[in-house]
Parts: structure tokens; C-alpha cells; sequence
């Protein structure tokens, strides 16, 4: 509750800040994002969340029959281990050991695994919708964009998720290619701000990729 109510102290004067440096004659106009609901239901987002999905089912699937293996081998060392001379008993406790260790060891690799690529899958479409809110930002000339995870409350009106999703759909581009020339990072035309030194959304892109994941 604290940490909420420094936010929105901090919020407040943020916006008074920002009130008292343009014209009293200026209207503001402000709008808000759901950047988790824009990575789920987006194009890149459904088609990344089902190949996420796909690596999910065919790890759990090899590491269930190595667990399937290990707990074979422990069952039979228990049932019949007393019964075998010490050489066939110590060969059945070495592969039991080998599998189990292997079983963790790819257990840890499969995690660190899919959790890398989470991650990268997960910024290269932030990244191309930040690029995308900037586009809609200044098109529709919104003095303020905001990740509704950012503020307390927004109208419902406000939330142009929606509208970012179609804009993105339209695109069409390999994910994490938005906002790129064909000489490297480089904004097209179309997508480059007429606003002089107006920010870039990169620190916006990486922050919120943080608190999203193709995952959920």
C-alpha cells in the first residue's frame, strides 16, 4: 500500500511538472496501454505463445521418459538388489546414478532454456509494440502514453490496447523488425517522429518487457 501511494504521490507530480512547462491554453490528452493483453492477443503474440507451447510439450515429454527410466531402475534396485551378486548390483546402482544425473542435468538446461527464450521472444515483440504506441501516440497527438501496470486506475475509454493490436496485425513483419530501415536500426518514414527531440521508446520497451512474458 505504501509503494502504491509513493507511485501515485510521484505520478502526481510528474503530471504538475509536466502541466506547468507547456501553455495554460494546451489540452492534454492521455491514453494507456495493457502491454501483457497486447503481447497475448496480437498475431506474433498467438503465434509465439503456440510455438512456446509446442517446446513445452516435447521437453516435458523427454524429460518424462527419462524420469520414467531413473524411477525404473530405482525400483529395481530395491526389489532385487539384495539378490544380485555385488558386481551386477554395483552396474545397476552406476546406470541409476548416470540416468538420474543426467535426468537433472537436462531438467535445469530445459528451464534455463525455455526461460531464455521467453525472454527474447517476449522483447522482440514489446520492443516492435513500443514502436507501435509511439506511432499511434503521435498520430493521434496523446500527450502521454502509460503501461496500465504503471498507474492506479484509467478509464476505460483511454485504453487504446485495441487499437495498437490492429496496428500491429497490419504490419506483417518478422517479430523485433519494427521501426527498422534496411540499413540496420533505423525508423522508416512513416513511423519516424515529426516531434524534434521527442523520446525514444526503447526504455519503455525493455521495462515492460520485464513484467510481460509470452508464458502467461
Amino acid at each position: 500500500m505504501r509503494q502504491r501511494l509513493f507511485i501515485g504521490a510521484m505520478f502526481g507530480v510528474f503530471l504538475a511538472v509536466t502541466m506547468a512547462a507547456v501553455p495554460a491554453h494546451a489540452e492534454f490528452k492521455f491514453a494507456y496501454v495493457d502491454v501483457q493483453r497486447a503481447l497475448n492477443e496480437c498475431d506474433a503474440g498467438k503465434r509465439a505463445k503456440a510455438d512456446f507451447q509446442g517446446r513445452v510439450t516435447s521437453l516435458e515429454g523427454r524429460l518424462q521418459r527419462q524420469q520414467t527410466e531413473v524411477q525404473s531402475l530405482k525400483d529395481e534396485m530395491e526389489k532385487k538388489g539384495m539378490l544380485m551378486n555385488p558386481d551386477q548390483r554395483q552396474s545397476l546402482q552406476d546406470q541409476y546414478m548416470e540416468k538420474l544425473k543426467n535426468f537433472e542435468r537436462d531438467y535445469k538446461d530445459s528451464k534455463d532454456e525455455l526461460q531464455a527464450k521467453d525472454q527474447e521472444v517476449t522483447a522482440k515483440i514489446v520492443h516492435d509494440l513500443a514502436q507501435v504506441i509511439r506511432t499511434v501516440g503521435e498520430r493521434d497527438n496523446y500527450t502521454m502514453v502509460f503501461e496500465k501496470g504503471s498507474i492506479l486506475w484509467g478509464a476505460p475509454n483511454i485504453d487504446i490496447t485495441d487499437q495498437v493490436i490492429r496496428s500491429y496485425n497490419t504490419m506483417h513483419v518478422p517479430i523485433g523488425s519494427v521501426g527498422e530501415g534496411a540499413g540496420g536500426a533505423v525508423r522508416p518514414a512513416s513511423v519516424q517522429s515529426e516531434q524534434p527531440g521527442a523520446s525514444e521508446p526503447s526504455d519503455f520497451g525493455s521495462q515492460a518487457a520485464k513484467k510481460s512474458t509470452i508464458s502467461k
